[in-house]
């Protein structure tokens, strides 16, 4: 009899459709809601993308999974409450929990999504979250466990390239086998749907940093499987599920994976063609919750490295953010891994690393200050000025009503820094229509993995003036402007916890909590570090 391996995962879910991910042990029909789904096979792995489609709007409802005619989810003596979801419109407050950055070692605090399942155990179904937004670093393939450790080492000899790393397609099946192999996680995925971008760990710290920095891992001999590895893997745990079943039925990649004796050739050769070649494939998605949009940004894979003309997505990329953020909404969410305001000093200092690193003070300079680039990771929105501009472009014609309705709020979700904090925005006019609409940054990560104290002590001290001053003027004499965003932190942050976000829009109406994880691994819970009302 067939066995689940992962999941089941609630992923995309509509007002009449719904899709839930599954892994097996073996080939076979998985149903979910009556509805049946041959697996498809990938170097040795069955998986199902089960797409339940003319459900009711506004409707909850429980299922269950069963392969090839019997049960297999829930579990027997499953100590969890029936898994279940509710179609949009809800009818009620929409809340999405946010944040990024979850490794699996048992050091690394309270799992904040571990408080969160504790606290939907004791809840009425009807108050649980709608979405979790996981904004990148679901799996740390360059930090593993132990247990990953030593797993790797019975296969290859770790004193080698590429050492103690996830390495190809294989290694990375095992990643998200721990990753999201626990009991509670398991349960959580199965209940809530979720939506995901990667970010650096995914694939190796401070992926697609700069040219440079491509360049010198493509001479690394062990580079394109482990990239192509990543990538492979990453559609396949990932990408998949961000879909709608619409959206599958066009999406020639999946029809392909679909029809072939074993997709693994088919998906190695796809994965190395999207990062050869980044405006082949598009990570980017959109998804409407209701009457908020949720436009999530690839801000890594699909970036623009030549120096003086670097820009964090390509222009087809952008084309497609310029047509899916619009007006017309109650709420505008841009979710982005890496965040697109930060402090400012830190902002300021990425800022002049592009202007030298493109030649503002020369050749040796630039290779210099590469070097720093590379050992401090200077790589956020801010170290891609002309995208930073242009996405707060973009940002002041939704709020100025240049595209459709103004929305209440455009809020900007990231997570990658380690540590938490809201900032409110003030965008210029431009010559045009005042912005109406409520502007703001909100920053979660980590969800279980927090800065040692040194780097705390780093980010605080980017938050002081008279380090803000300095590196405002470094920034100035590599010719660098100054922004024309302004942005303030509010609400006594940054906080480096272990945390989760929640926005809960009702109507034109939208809020924010941060809270962290306390407790222990056993009784964990959520204490609130923020309340702030958005629109």
């Amino acid at each position: 009899m067939p066995s689940l391996i992962l999941g089941p995962l609630l992923r995309y879910v509509g007002e009449t459709d719904a899709v839930v991910w599954v892994e097996t042990d073996g080939p076979c029909t998985v149903e979910v809601l009556g509805v049946r789904e041959r697996t498809f096979h990938v170097a040795g792995h069955h998986y199902a993308l089960v797409r339940a489609q003319g459900l009711e709007p506004g409707r909850a409802y429980a299922y269950e999974v069963h392969l090839d005619g019997e049960r297999a989810w829930p579990q027997p003596g499953s100590p969890y409450p029936p898994s279940r979801f509710r179609t949009f419109p809800q009818g009620r407050s929409l809340r999405i929990c946010f944040g990024s950055c979850r490794a699996t070692a048992p050091a690394r605090g309270v799992d904040a999504l571990g408080a969160l399942v504790h606290r939907m155990r004791r809840q009425d179904p009807d108050e649980w979250p709608d979405l979790l937004l996981l904004l990148g670093d679901q799996v740390y393939a360059d930090d593993v466990s132990a247990a990953t450790r030593r797993y790797l080492a019975a296969r290859r000899d770790l004193r080698r390239e590429p050492g103690p790393r996830v390495w190809g397609y294989e290694e990375y099946t095992r990643l998200y086998r721990e990753s999201w192999g626990e009991p509670y996680l398991r349960w959580l995925l199965s209940t809530v749907s979720t939506a995901m971008i990667f970010d650096d760990h995914d694939v190796n710290d401070d992926w697609n940093l700069s040219a440079s920095w491509v360049a010198d891992r493509r001479a690394e001999a062990w580079w394109e499987e482990h990239i192509t590895g990543a990538l492979a893997s990453y559609w396949v745990y990932q990408h998949l599920g961000n879909l709608s079943p619409d959206e599958h039925e066009r999406e020639e990649l999946f029809a392909a994976v679909q029809a072939a004796q074993d997709a693994g050739p088919l998906l190695h050769d796809f994965a190395r063609e999207a990062d050869r070649r980044p405006t082949s494939y598009r990570w980017s998605y959109c998804r409407d919750l209701g009457a908020t949009r949720l436009v999530t940004v690839d801000s890594r894979a699909g970036r623009v490295l030549d120096e003086g003309r670097r820009s964090m997505l390509d222009e087809e990329e952008w084309a497609w953010l310029e047509r899916e953020a619009t007006g017309g909404y109650d709420h505008l969410l841009v979710a982005t891994s890496l965040p697109w305001l930060i402090a400012p000093a830190v902002h300021h200092l990425e800022a002049w690393s592009e202007a030298v690193c493109a030649g503002a003070w020369g050749e040796r300079a630039a290779r210099t200050v590469e070097r720093l680039r590379q050992a401090i990771d200077l790589e956020h929105w801010a170290a891609f000025q002309r995208s930073f501009v242009r996405l707060g472009e973009l940002q002041r014609a939704v709020g100025a009503g240049e595209r459709g309705e103004p929305p209440a709020s455009v809020v900007t979700l990231s997570g990658d820094v380690h540590h938490a904090y809201l900032a409110e925005v003030t965008l210029p006019e431009g010559g045009g229509a005042p912005v109406r609409s409520s502007v703001w940054q909100a920053v979660c990560s980590p969800v279980h993995n927090p800065l040692p104290a040194p780097e705390q002590w780093a980010m605080r001290s980017a938050r002081w003036r008279p380090v803000t001053a300095l590196a405002r003027a470094l920034a100035r004499t590599a010719g660098v402007p100054p922004p024309a965003v302004a942005w303030r932190e509010v609400g006594g942050g940054p906080w480096f916890d272990n945390q989760l976000g929640t926005l809960s829009a009702d109507g034109r109406r939208i809020d924010l909590v941060l809270e962290r994880a306390a407790g222990s691994d056993a009784v964990p819970r959520l204490e609130p570090l923020l309340r702030k009302r958005l629109a």
